[in-house]
């Protein structure tokens, strides 16, 4: 579990760290700048978040980002060999339906952008009262695989992060 003070400081901290690079300038009254928009910036971005999340597992978090910049360059190369074979190549695309067990807003926003993100793959459709989601894959020959890919690879990971 995260300190309390890690998860204060989290966000003014990036924030501050980002205007600084992005400006260039370390003046004195640049710095002091940075300061007052991270802390108000902060302050303010408390009243759009009714529901927080923390992370509770930051170490589970980092492998679950390596495993998605893997699978997304992965599966960059793969469709790119696809687009680039043309007709030649038989795609298989389709709809499959992959039941949960996250509940947590944030746990699923996560799944969601990480399904998206990954070429050939779009969430198109999410059950709350049965709590399964429905992929378009572009190749969906063993569903199984995918099926359980996204529940071992990244549900599982989401579920130690969030819930």
């Amino acid at each position: 579990m995260t300190p309390p003070l890690i998860r204060r400081i989290t966000l003014p901290a990036f924030l501050f760290v980002t205007w600084m690079l992005l400006t260039g300038s370390y003046t004195p009254g640049n710095l002091v700048l940075a300061l007052i928009l991270a802390v108000t910036l902060t302050w303010l971005a408390q009243f759009f978040r009714p529901l927080k999340a923390y992370a509770k597992r930051p170490l589970t978090a980092l492998v679950l980002i390596w495993h998605v910049a893997v699978d997304i360059t992965k599966s960059n190369i793969a469709v790119g060999k696809r687009v680039w074979e043309g007709n030649r190549s038989k795609a298989t695309p389709g709809f499959l339906r992959i039941p949960l067990k996250i509940k947590d807003p944030h746990a699923l926003a996560a799944l969601g952008c990480i399904i998206t993100y990954t070429p050939g793959t779009v969430w198109s459709d999410y059950s709350e009262e049965e709590n399964v989601m429905t992929l378009h894959i572009l190749d969906l020959q063993d569903e199984q695989a995918w099926i359980d890919m996204v529940q071992q690879r990244y549900e599982r990971p989401l579920l130690e992060i969030f819930e």
